[in-house]
């Protein structure tokens, strides 16, 4: 028996909020939360930008001084999301939900990135590894966010950690919907979480050619734009609580939208590149929409695009549109938001379906920003600019990542 799902609870850190109601209202007035590194020094950095997570404080957010001080930011980062999710939830295991019940489906498209880079530099000073802490292994491992959110609710229901570079979170989301739709768990938290701005990451991913040189800060993140030249990027997470429909219902829970639709590809293509065509990433598109019941006669839709901003990817993705929607594609309202708060990597798929959420449920369209000379291989509704009143009543939010890894998951308005 298929069961119906809702998303009842959300939770976001991101360098243009640290909570969802900052988080929202600085994506409809078109924020730019990228700016310059001072975290660290970067004069010998090919990149000085990022979205980095500021004004934070862990322990707002249910933990002490002993847990911050022990766990990678990645953990940190992902409990924050998750105690805010499970609060806006109500959910409480053992109380109105079976500790067996509640699943974790929480990724990381790297892990402990800054401890893996501390203890190998201190690896590299001395050989012998006597320094390398014995909380290394359990503090860098990329399941760690999630069993340590498992720990904190009591979810005793299974606990997954996908990793599948940017397409990670809704990877855990469309799984997550999948766990709950077919009976193996009541409710799930889900989503992921990430903080890869450090001078290796940035060395990495630059020398990949992957990140944008620009310098201004509030004129990178380009998508869909012709000037665009990378990604930037950024750290954070993002927690969505998936719940079985009448179970919500029964408990007077408040539903922001019901999950109707997951699709999963592969390109098969090649490490780093998509499949030039946007054949499997829009096979991966239309397998949510057909799970979502989508009619063109009634259907009004917004897409929360993958849209780094890198050469290939934003003309591949929008071909993908074409494929999967056909002439409904120029009917569509797509944005990027990744404009404003940047590539969050493993977290971007769950802080851009908690955006695309979000924009069902107000019937607000986010902006994609700095839209203001479009790639002409980028010739769908991009939504420049800035935000528009429409209201849609079904979503899209899609990721594609390093592996040819590619997911979308569907939302309808409630």
């Amino acid at each position: 028996m298929e069961r119906k799902v809702a998303v009842t609870g959300l939770g976001v850190l991101s360098c243009i909020g640290n909570d969802v109601s900052t988080f929202w209202n600085n994506l409809i007035n078109g924020v730019c939360g990228i700016d310059y590194i001072t975290e660290y020094p970067t004069e010998n950095l090919a990149v000085k930008i990022g979205g980095m997570v500021r004004n934070f404080n862990p322990e707002d957010y249910g933990m002490d001084k002993p847990f911050i001080r022990k766990q990678d930011p990645f953990t940190v980062f992902a409990m924050a999301s998750a105690w805010q999710a499970m609060k806006d939830s109500g959910l409480v295991s053992g109380e109105n939900i079976a500790p067996e019940r509640l699943a974790t489906y929480v990724g990381s498209g790297i892990g402990g990135f800054q401890t893996i880079q501390r203890e190998v530099e201190k690896f590299t000073e001395d050989p012998s590894g006597k320094w390398i802490s014995p909380n290394f292994v359990p503090t860098m491992i990329s399941d760690m966010a999630g069993g340590q959110i498992a720990i904190k609710f009591d979810a005793r229901g299974s606990c997954i950690d996908i990793v599948t570079a940017c397409a990670t979170s809704t990877h855990s989301i469309g799984e997550a919907y999948r766990a709950v739709r077919y009976g193996f768990a009541d409710a799930v938290i889900a989503g992921g979480s990430d903080h890869c701005t450090i001078p290796i990451g940035i060395a990495g991913f630059a020398n990949a050619k992957a990140l944008t040189r620009a310098e201004d800060p509030k004129y990178a993140s380009l998508p869909f734009n012709r000037n665009r030249g990378g990604f930037v990027m950024a750290d954070g997470s993002a927690i969505l609580i998936l719940e079985e429909y009448e179970h919500a219902v029964a408990r007077g829970a408040h539903i922001y939208a019901e999950v109707v639709g997951y699709g999963s590809t592969c390109d098969a293509y090649h490490a780093t590149a998509p499949r030039p065509d946007g054949s499997t990433q829009a096979e991966c598109i239309r397998i949510a929409l057909e799970q979502a019941g989508f009619d063109p006669s009634s259907d009004k839709v917004y897409i929360n695009a993958h849209g780094t901003g890198t050469l290939l990817n934003d003309v591949t993705e929008t071909k993908a549109y074409k494929l999967a929607f056909g002439d409904f594609a120029g009917k569509c309202h797509i944005s990027s938001t990744k404009s404003m708060h940047g590539h969050m990597f493993g977290a971007a798929g769950a802080i851009e379906a908690a955006a695309t959420v979000l924009a069902l449920q107000e019937g607000i369209i986010p902006p994609t920003i700095n839209l203001d000379d479009p790639d002409p291989e980028c010739d769908l509704d991009y939504t420049p600019n800035k935000a528009l009143k429409c209201d849609v009543n079904l979503g899209l939010s899609d990721s594609f990542g390093f592996g040819g890894h590619n997911a979308c998951v569907a939302f309808r308005k409630v």
